[in-house]
Parts: C-alpha cells; sequence; structure tokens
C-alpha cells in the first residue's frame, strides 16, 4: 500500500492507496512541535483503526508547504512503516512543465494538484484549493503549468478579521442566507464567504481573458473548505476532494515507487 501525505500549514492529509484505489483517508492538525516518535504513534494508531498494519505500506510519497513539520513527519512514517517517504517538489521528475519565471518556488502541493488535474482532465484547467491559502494554479492540456493566484484563505481572513478588530466576535463560518446582515455575525459570514465565491468568480473572469489558448479552461475546486464555498461560485464546474492526494499517488507512480 502508498502511504500519501500533504503537510499543510494548518492540516496535514493523509491518503492510503491499494493500487489506484483510495483505500482510506484522514486528517490531522499539522502540529510543529510533534516529535518523530509522536508522529509514528500517530500513524500506527490510524491505520490499526483503519483496520491495516504499518508493513503492508510499501511506499511513502510526501508534499509539504511546511518545511518545520517535514523532518519529525518522514521520520516518524520511517520510523512506523520502515519505509523512507519520497519528497516531491519543484525539481522532481514529473510529467508537466514548470512553465513559470521561478519554477524552484512553486510549492509542491500546487504542483501535484496541477498534475493530477493534468492526469484525470486532459484540458486546460484552473485548480481552485482553498486552504490555508486560497490558490489558483493554471495548467494546459498539454501538461504546462503557467502560474496561477494566491489569496488568503477563508479561514484566515475570518481569523484575520477577528484578531484585528477589538468588537467582532469569532464567527462560526456557516452559510448565509441574506447579503444584508442583520447582526454581526452574519456581516461577517456573508462577508469572508460570499466576498470570497465573488473574489473566485472574478479572478477565474480576469484568468480566463489571459488563457494562452483558445480553449475556455474548465475549473475544479479542491480543499478543506471547498465543501464550504465551492457551491457559492459560479465559475467552480467541479469538486475534487482528494485532488491532491491523487496527485501524490500518480507522482508516487512517475518517480517509479512501487506499491
Amino acid at each position: 500500500m502508498l502511504l500519501a501525505i500533504d503537510i499543510g500549514n494548518t492540516e496535514t492529509t493523509v491518503g492510503l492507496f491499494a493500487g489506484d484505489r483510495l483505500a482510506g483517508h484522514w486528517r490531522l492538525h499539522s502540529t510543529p512541535h510533534r516529535t518523530p516518535d509522536e508522529w509514528a504513534s500517530v500513524f500506527t494508531a490510524h491505520l490499526t483503526q483503519a483496520g491495516h498494519s504499518t508493513q503492508e505500506i510499501r511506499a511513502a510519497i510526501v508534499a509539504s508547504v511546511a518545511p518545520p513539520i517535514t523532518q519529525s513527519l518522514c521520520e516518524g512514517v520511517e520510523s512506523a512503516t520502515t519505509r523512507q517517504p519520497v519528497l516531491v517538489d519543484a525539481r522532481s521528475k514529473l510529467p508537466i512543465v514548470l512553465d513559470v519565471d521561478e519554477p524552484l518556488t512553486v510549492g509542491a502541493d500546487r504542483i501535484v494538484n496541477t498534475l493530477a488535474a493534468s492526469h484525470l482532465f486532459k484540458k486546460d484547467t484552473i485548480v481552485v484549493d482553498f486552504g490555508t491559502a486560497t490558490t489558483f494554479d493554471c495548467i494546459t492540456g498539454d501538461g504546462r503549468f503557467i502560474g496561477g493566484v494566491i489569496m488568503p484563505g477563508v479561514r484566515t481572513a475570518s481569523d484575520e478579521l477577528v484578531r484585528r478588530t477589538s468588537k467582532l466576535p469569532a464567527t462560526e463560518l456557516t452559510l448565509p442566507t441574506h447579503a444584508i446582515g442583520r447582526r454581526t455575525e452574519d456581516c461577517i459570514r456573508v462577508g469572508v464567504l460570499w466576498g470570497t465565491a465573488d473574489a473566485v468568480d472574478g479572478l477565474v473572469r480576469r484568468i480566463t481573458a489571459e488563457w494562452p489558448t483558445k480553449t475556455k479552461p474548465m475549473t475544479i475546486a479542491t480543499g478543506g473548505l471547498a465543501g464550504l464555498v465551492a457551491p457559492l461560485c459560479n465559475s467552480i464546474e467541479s469538486v475534487q476532494p482528494d485532488l491532491t492526494l491523487v496527485g501524490l499517488r500518480i507522482a508516487a507512480a512517475a518517480l517509479g515507487l512501487r506499491w
């Protein structure tokens, strides 16, 4: 089996693949102070709970945008499974081309997202990833990553708004029902959620207007908050909640891992 791990700034998403099938997945807090032994214990516990042994793991692959966590987590994986994880980054030999000015700065999550989109859809695609940041990543049908957009994430914007204002309360991000909020919490929900949705639609429109081919790109969404925001967007055509994990599985195969 393949252990695929996406280390984000807020959450770490873990997928367990049996062949091409995603046999299980879970989300963990991206805790920078966890020791390798603690990570090993976490992975062992989740695998056991899912009915699997750590010795079933034949390979492991990791994409990370949180360097303080990466080494201890990888050591924990190796301790638990005896398999040394392979790290995906801009230097990895993958079947996409990073056609941007500074390819070595492209985040691993953006690489595997667009790799998955290119493999699954084989057409011009905008991938909107709703995480700690909301990213827009653009890949052409022939596998060229041509850049994108990074904006503050939904929860990041909400938390920072509350943190920097003395009278605004922490608010649960549930769907608003009216554009004109009657209570402070409703006003925040409208601003954060519908504001994000309208920003997404506007940015997709601008990206599409600059697209280098005559083909209109399709727009798909992924990330932990995609299920909350994507239904509010007119431009999102499909939600792919496991896109990053699928991209890691495709990357593992391209890098010659066997599981």
